[in-house]
């Protein structure tokens, strides 16, 4: 998962950053992010979107293909941030429980292995 991600629960469970503000970012990376990094966020999007389903708000996007998402004019309402904070704890505890999920994938592990036979046999 991302730093962003990380750094915002972070600061939302440290009283740092407002729920308005954590919205807006779990729900952009829970959007832009594809595949089984968005499970982990999974729990802190279904309290945003069972509270306040008008939150956040996907536009059509003009510079790249897909959506981008933007928050809405309504507020988290302060009387689930209760229910949020839950969220974000189990969030951010399955996340330094768990190995990097984002970290950056060169190839599969077989291509290097061919590749430097390959080298080796060009060159021995």
């Amino acid at each position: 998962m991302s730093s962003p991600v990380r750094d915002a629960l972070s600061e939302y469970l440290a009283g740092r950053r407002t729920a308005d503000r954590l919205v807006g970012v779990i729900a952009a990376a829970f959007y832009r992010e594809p595949g089984h990094d968005r499970e982990v966020l999974r729990p802190v999007m279904d309290v945003i979107e069972r509270v306040s389903p008008g939150t956040v708000a996907l536009a059509r996007s003009q510079e790249t293909p897909g959506f981008s998402v933007r928050l809405a004019e309504r507020s988290f309402p302060g009387e689930y941030e209760a229910m949020l904070r839950t969220a974000a704890e189990r969030t951010l505890t399955e996340l330094a429980s768990a190995a990097p999920l984002s970290s950056p994938s060169v190839s599969p592990p077989g291509l290097w292995r061919r590749l430097l036979a390959k080298l080796r046999n060009w060159f021995g």
